[in-house]
């Protein structure tokens, strides 16, 4: 056996899935099952930076990789590309040379949208958004001009090398800014609502998801890390957004703000369809998946508005939805054969509180801070109850599918 070959594989492989936005435990649990396929004991260690990889040869002589992790992205087609090599590579144990030749092909098998495609995305998924919060149509349209101010803005600095936090500052003043000039002369009717569609692109849905299931399946630093920089890409769009605000203030009046509307439950199910439509070009989802992923999202707004119809408070809602949106997410996976968070982190998006975010950061600026703190503590209790959600529903999904898959293994 050649173990260098092995562990070259390995830490490709498994650093490959990490960039791409696979989970902790996706990425450690592929390395560990390639090694048991060919009879070897590892161990693998993945924190959101770094992985390691540990193997002990015949003789009983240690050997170990570590490979730095970068910037993760957000290709959840490639995740399904790399989760499906490792399977086949489990199956039918090549030759190590042979299976770092099948990931090369995988490599080249890699699709992305194009340019349109992606400032498509970025349109749609604002525009989609800013319905749902409660923008006018028109106040919708400019909130799809705005995600395309944001999608410039990620392709400029992506050139320019420069670290998230910077990226997502100039987005998020440039973005708000904009809003605020349309509203001040009277083209947009709320600027409120259209930089809360075009925030959605900056709020790092995927990022968020991959922690609470980094914690729930007990990767804890992994979780944690994550939730830090959760935390701080909301500080950078608070500075982004907040700067505007002074900016355009201290140049003119800035426009009153005005109660968001109340559209009909088809009309926030449609536009909850086209904005996940638009965050699945964004998430590089491909095919028939982006459809369902899209129908996942519809699923959990849907639940989180009957459950307000029938008299039950918006953290019951939030929950409830989480419950499904995981459960979906969970059977899908299990039907195609492909991961679950692809389906996750699109169905759950209508429930990123990204209002709530918006406000609680704008009454911080205008020095409300009874408000401020009010609004903060309501936007950590929406999280907390979609991971609880998410934790209780796919806990429950994994116990079952086990006992359901054990008994079919008994009667054979």
């Amino acid at each position: 056996m050649d173990y260098y070959a092995l562990l070259d594989l390995t830490i490709r492989l498994g650093h490959r899935l990490a960039m791409c936005g696979a989970e902790t435990f996706r990425v450690e649990q592929c390395i560990v099952l390639i090694m048991q396929a060919y009879g070897i004991e590892a161990e693998a260690f993945a924190i959101p930076n770094c992985l390691t990889v540990s193997i002990k040869t015949e003789k009983g002589k240690p050997m170990t990789r570590m490979r730095r992790i970068g910037e993760h992205g957000n290709d959840l087609d490639a995740v399904e590309r790399y989760s499906n090599l490792s399977r086949r590579i489990c199956a039918e144990k090549p030759e190590p040379n042979i299976a770092i030749a099948w990931m090369k092909e995988v490599d080249a098998s890699r699709v992305d949208y194009n340019l349109f495609g992606y400032l498509l995305g970025n349109f749609m998924g604002a525009c989609g958004f800013a319905v749902i919060f409660g923008s006018t149509f028109l106040d919708s349209i400019l909130s799809g001009i705005c995600g395309l101010v944001v999608g410039f803005v990620g392709l400029l600095m992506n050139k320019l090398k420069a670290n998230q936090f910077f990226r997502i500052i100039i987005a998020a003043f440039l973005m708000s800014a904009l809003a605020y000039v349309l509203a001040t002369v009277n083209i947009a009717t709320n600027a409120d609502t259209i930089i809360i569609g075009s925030l959605m692109l900056l709020v790092p849905g995927l990022l968020f998801t991959n922690a609470m299931r980094d914690i729930i399946n007990g990767d804890t630093n992994s979780g944690l890390n994550r939730v830090i920089q959760v935390f701080l890409i909301a500080v950078a769009i608070a500075l982004g957004t907040g700067a505007a605000w002074t900016t355009i203030a201290s140049l003119w009046q800035v426009p009153v703000s005005i109660p968001p509307l109340e559209h009909s439950l088809p009309v926030q199910l449609i536009a909850c369809f086209i904005g996940c439509m638009g965050f699945s070009i964004l998430f590089n989802i491909h095919g028939p998946g982006s459809l369902l992923c899209a129908l996942g999202g519809i699923i959990s707004w849907a639940v989180y508005c009957i459950t307000l119809l029938s008299g039950g408070s918006d953290l019951a809602g939030y929950f409830w939805a989480a419950v499904f949106s995981s459960a979906y997410a969970e059977i899908m996976a299990r039907i195609r054969k492909y991961p679950a968070i692809s389906y996750l982190v699109v169905s759950i998006f209508p429930l990123i509180p990204g209002a709530s975010i918006y406000y609680t950061m704008n009454y911080a600026v205008r020095g409300d801070m009874a408000s401020f703190a009010d609004r903060g503590i309501h936007t950590i209790a929406i999280a907390g109850v979609i991971a609880v959600g998410i934790l209780l529903a796919s806990t429950a999904m994994r116990i079952w599918f086990s006992y359901y898959y054990s008994r079919i293994q008994k009667r054979k």
